[in-house]
């Protein structure tokens, strides 16, 4: 039995208090910087606690954008990076679903060789393949395009051995009991595979929506148009100004508002995951 110590309480509390402020300290400053004004920031030190410029910082960003690096208004990149998100994490849950319901349950000619041959994409990302990736969506004509932005990352080797691996686990007596039943390999797939999965499904969709909402490199190389670009990608072109000095206070205001879309999936699949969990406990 672990003893109760009264100082062991207060230094967990402590600890616990110190990484949140580590932690949030950043975001803190980031949002003060918002409601400031570009001359605020000349002196070299930068303010502490919010100003007055709150509303007229985040109206300027909402309406107009930022014409002096060619930014368009953050909802329309907000919009980008959602469908290119959107797009990324449901496609490589469907596409990697698929592919391991396929190794998992279905019996053809080098099944494991299917298998490590796609394990093995784990090294080769998108950064060490990006010039013919780039070739290959530039010859496709899918520069400037949804298309563009989202198809190159769509398959996932990760998620396909996590999907295998849960595949692996479900019993074989289910399978046969479909069987039995007449069920069809979709049919199966669609009301036995996919309620089983669906924890797995939340945590990994969270997973994939940041990792598409985050996406740097890519979308800053193929987009040229002003109406593609992502708000990250936006992010990175206001921060780079050749004659001047960057506008932080706009720049930390569009990074306010990109935190929230995933700060509010993060909030609203954690409620579905331990849902899940539950029910799969039941």
């Amino acid at each position: 039995m672990i003893e109760n110590r009264p100082g062991l309480n207060i230094l967990a509390h402590v600890t616990l208090i110190l990484g949140v402020v580590v932690v949030a300290m950043p975001v803190w400053v980031a949002f003060v910087a918002s409601t400031h004004t570009a001359t605020d920031f000349s002196s070299g030190t930068i303010p502490m606690w919010p100003g007055p410029h709150l509303i007229e910082n985040y109206r300027a960003m909402l309406d107009t954008g930022l014409s002096t690096s060619g930014t368009p208004p953050v909802g329309r990149m907000m919009v980008n990076s959602m469908i290119m998100a959107l797009s990324i994490a449901i496609g490589k849950i469907c596409i990697s679903m698929l592919s391991a319901f396929a190794i998992v349950y279905f019996r053809f000619p080098f099944r494991g060789l299917a298998f490590w041959c796609i394990f093995i994409t784990l090294m080769l990302p998108v950064e060490v393949r990006i010039v013919p990736s780039f070739q290959v969506v530039a010859d496709l004509g899918l520069l400037n395009s949804y298309a563009g932005l989202s198809l190159p990352l769509i398959a996932s080797a990760t998620a396909t051995f996590l999907f295998r691996q849960v595949f692996l686990t479900i019993p074989d007596e289910l399978t046969e009991a479909a069987r039995i039943d007449g069920a069809g390999p979709m049919k199966f797939f669609r009301d036995i595979l996919l309620p089983l999965s669906r924890t797995n499904m939340a945590a990994l969709f969270v997973i994939l929506f940041i990792y598409g909402w985050n996406q740097y490199l890519w979308p800053l190389l193929i987009t040229t148009d002003s109406q593609y670009y992502t708000i990250v990608a936006g992010i990175k072109r206001m921060a780079d100004v050749v004659d001047g000095l960057p506008k932080w206070h706009l720049v930390m205001a569009t990074a306010i508002m990109a935190m929230l879309p995933p700060v509010a999936v993060v909030i609203g699949m954690q409620r579905l995951f331990v849902k899940g969990l539950v029910e799969t406990e039941k």
